[in-house]
């Protein structure tokens, strides 16, 4: 199993990208291709004495920055680090990509260069989070921010998969993202999404508030990506600020910080159950080949887990039985 990784991608690159990369190869038992500035990388490895090991380097000149147009991964920098990345997954030279790079120039690369599953009409970025009871998936988490029903009812689809194949949820349960739970809630397109979701081959529960999902009331939350998008971005502060104020509340005082000593475990295992740092990024759904996009702020241990959700999702043939759901799917014509 051989994973591309963009090198130059993300806020701590290529430093952390490099020694995440390293920590999925002891652990998955993986090879690697580093994509990005060559000398940069060997500069970087051996300022920080790191071992390369099952490695390879594609040299690359360029690097897409977050303020770069998402367009430049199919235009003005075809030479980058990401834009190469997507071409030797292309032509076979490894079986997954990794970045932790802008997100719009992933989708638009995976979308134009890996390209779509025959019969998928948006590929969807699919983020798993952590609930109350177990992780749960969200998706689109930004991919499309305009959508239309038949998009919708797809992300459900493909989301109910990953759940069912990678976490192994026997029958995952499936709701739309709307401000009620009436069938009669919502704007137009929740509405004509619901209506071709209640018929859908998967478990369809209906519609799904904002203030029950992080009790984890559905396994598989689907929103067009501008709804998904602030979900996600919500959910994580929330969960900050949270963690924040539980700390300070403990050091306010000699006795407080006596307490903290007696619920230590609890805290460190609800800190662990919602730090996105577990889950590393978010799976591009509906592509030809598996690209995930890691958090932009990832360090070494958040990027070595989207690479592991690389390796899941290649242990599981997602994409084949993607493919096959696709096939005998009305709806999805």
């Amino acid at each position: 199993m051989k994973i591309i990784v963009d090198a130059m991608g993300g806020d701590h690159a290529p430093l952390e990208i490099i020694k995440g990369a390293m920590l999925a190869v002891d652990e998955y038992g993986i090879d690697v291709i580093l994509v990005g500035n060559e000398k940069q990388i060997k500069r970087c490895v051996a300022d920080n004495s790191i071992t390369l090991k099952r490695c390879e380097i594609v040299n690359t000149d360029d690097v897409i920055t977050m303020h770069d147009d998402a367009r430049a991964v199919i235009k003005a920098k075809q030479n980058s680090s990401m834009a190469v990345g997507f071409k030797l997954l292309n032509e076979g030279r490894g079986d997954a990509f990794v970045s932790a790079g802008n997100t719009g120039a992933i989708t638009i690369g995976a979308t134009f260069i890996t390209k779509r599953i025959k019969g998928v009409k948006r590929p969807a970025i699919a983020s798993v989070m952590p609930s109350a009871q177990k992780p749960i998936l969200l998706m689109d988490c930004g991919a499309n921010a305009e959508c239309r029903a038949e998009f919708l009812y797809q992300f459900g689809l493909m989301g109910s998969l990953y759940m069912h194949h990678i976490l192994k949820y026997d029958k995952p349960k499936v709701a739309l993202a709307n401000n009620g739970e009436e069938e009669t809630k919502g704007n137009t397109l929740v509405k004509e999404a619901y209506a071709l979701m209640k018929n859908a081959p998967y478990n369809f529960v209906g519609n799904i508030e904002g203030r029950q999902i992080p009790f984890g009331d559905a396994d598989v939350i689907v929103a067009d990506g501008f709804t998904g998008n602030l979900i996600l971005k919500t959910y994580e502060g929330v969960a900050k600020v949270l963690m924040n104020g539980i700390k300070a509340a403990f050091m306010k005082n000699t006795m407080s910080k006596l307490s903290y000593l007696g619920v230590k475990s609890g805290i460190d295992d609800m800190k662990k159950q919602f730090d996105y740092k577990e889950y590393g990024g978010a799976v591009l759904l509906g592509v030809k080949k598996p690209v995930i996009k890691a958090h932009g702020s990832a360090d070494a241990r958040t990027f070595k887990n989207a690479v592991k959700q690389a390796v899941w999702f290649l242990q599981n043939n997602l994409i084949e039985e993607i493919e096959k759901a696709l096939d005998t799917d009305t709806q999805s014509e």
